[in-house]
């Protein structure tokens, strides 16, 4: 139960980050839970490289989207959860679900924040707000599935943003590598301050 409560408040935060991510006049920032009482610190064994399969996932997720579209990549994301979610041990390959889901949903709201209402019904597209949600009800299953606690998964989320978001904008957008590398890691930052303007 408490594992749950953790779960489901780390995804409200994920979530909010979301909202953040594609800005706070496109998308109302959903309801964010206190954190669980009690919280347990990190239990997981972690006995890869997780910089490093955050980054392989990043890349592969990116050139679906690149070279398949959004479709291929939430399909891709879907079958990944689906495949490595059979293991009975926290694995990397599930771990790179998470990246994955979490990258490619965090572009998306992005892109669809930036269309009209009108254009997205039209069209039958998702908004924003439907993204976030989505994605924050599959992290929800995937953190409880194997009892990740919010620590654990704070950080993993930290990590994708720190090692991940680059490679992943790189891999989808070629040529704006030097763009993205100037950024140094200040990815969310300068979104939100370009938003604002």
């Amino acid at each position: 139960m408490i594992a749950a409560r953790a779960a489901a408040g780390l995804c409200s935060l994920l979530a909010v980050s979301l909202s953040d991510a594609v800005g706070a006049e496109t998308a109302a920032p959903p309801q964010v839970s206190p954190p669980a009482v009690g919280a347990v610190p990190s239990a997981l064994a972690i006995t890869w490289d997780r910089a490093a399969n955050i980054r392989e996932a990043a890349q592969r997720i990116g050139l679906i989207q690149r070279t398949r579209g959004a479709e291929a990549a939430m399909k891709h994301v879907d079958a990944c959860y689906r495949t490595h979610g059979l293991g009975s041990a926290y694995s990397a390959a599930f771990e790179g679900c998470i990246a994955q889901d979490y990258l490619e949903s965090k572009l998306l709201a992005r892109v669809y924040s930036r269309m009209p209402a009108e254009q997205l019904r039209r069209s039958g597209a998702p908004t924003a707000e439907v993204i976030g949600q989505a994605m924050g009800r599959r992290l929800v299953a995937a953190f409880n599935q194997y009892k990740i606690g919010t620590v654990d998964a704070q950080t993993i989320k930290s990590e994708i943003d720190m090692h991940g978001l680059p490679v992943f904008l790189k891999t989808v957008f070629p040529n704006s590598a030097a763009e993205i590398d100037a950024l140094g890691g200040k990815l969310d930052e300068t979104d939100k301050a370009k938003e604002k303007n």
